[in-house]
């Protein structure tokens, strides 16, 4: 049988706005948060409550990020998650949150939030910062039942032509019984599974660049916005079929090749 994960009840049928936390935008997280919106607005019209998406990054917009992330000359110096949700909330509708705060354990006990989402989106570019979300929602498993309850973490990461999209439960999800399908309730932290991988990837890329030039150097120009959109994809149809076969995927650019992770493989 096919090993599959269903999908949380409550993402499908929420009481309320389902809750993202949306770590980090640049260039995969501008279009994340993009794409994010296009399904909230989808979501609304099948009479689903839809998101509610709060963005956090702490870096500013610099003339490096025009062009290879989703910002305007106009917004030159701004703090990129609220460069990002002004617009959104303009353009969509809206009334998503901005914290230019590094989503880390010291700045959400300054800020007196535990950091809670049902959906933690990851688009950072050092492996520290995914250890430090793992940590947090590895003591958020146990929080108990309320309205921002943690079910899933997806990250996106990515190198100058390659990435991988992993799609991790934050705890196990209750699975239905299935004679058709092999349910798989858990699916393991990316840091659990691919820790090691990660540390020797060289997905170290926060040194700021001085030019897009420079920043071509490091990133090809169309492996943040391919990574979003396949993504993302995964994400709407963890929403809209129910359940999922693939638990992610790895993308090479360079020779157009995406290979995906299936539920229950190791």
């Amino acid at each position: 049988m096919t090993s599959v994960h269903f999908t949380a009840n409550y993402l499908i049928n929420p009481t309320n706005p389902v809750t993202v936390n949306l770590i980090g935008a640049g260039g995969t997280g501008s279009q994340v948060l993009t794409a994010l919106a296009r399904m909230n607005h989808a979501f609304m019209q099948l009479n689903h409550p839809g998101l509610h998406v709060t963005v956090w990054d702490n870096d500013e917009v610099t003339e490096a990020n025009l062009g290879r992330q989703l910002f305007a000359s106009a917004e030159l110096g701004l703090p990129k998650s609220v460069a990002l949700i002004n617009r959104t909330n303009r353009f969509f509708g809206t009334n998503w949150k901005a914290k230019p705060h590094l989503f880390a354990k010291d700045n959400l006990d300054r800020l007196k939030t535990n950091g809670a989402a049902n959906l933690i989106i990851t688009c950072v570019d050092t492996v520290q910062a995914r250890f430090e979300v793992s940590s947090i929602l590895q003591g958020l498993k146990e929080g108990g039942l309320h309205r921002d309850k943690p079910y899933y973490w997806l990250d996106f990461g990515n190198g100058k032509d390659s990435g991988q999209v992993i799609l991790s439960t934050v705890g196990a999800i209750a699975q239905p019984e299935s004679k058709t399908y092999l349910p798989v309730g858990q699916l393991p932290f990316v840091t659990d599974e691919f820790g090691d991988i990660l540390k020797q990837s060289g997905q170290e890329g926060n040194t700021p660049s001085c030019s897009l030039a420079e920043a071509l150097t490091k990133q090809e120009l169309f492996i943040n916005s391919t990574l979003a959109n396949l993504g993302s994809a995964l994400l709407w149809n963890l929403f809209r079929s129910g359940m999922t076969a693939n638990r992610g995927f790895f993308l090479n650019l360079a020779d157009f090749r995406t290979m995906p992770l299936k539920v229950g493989s190791n």
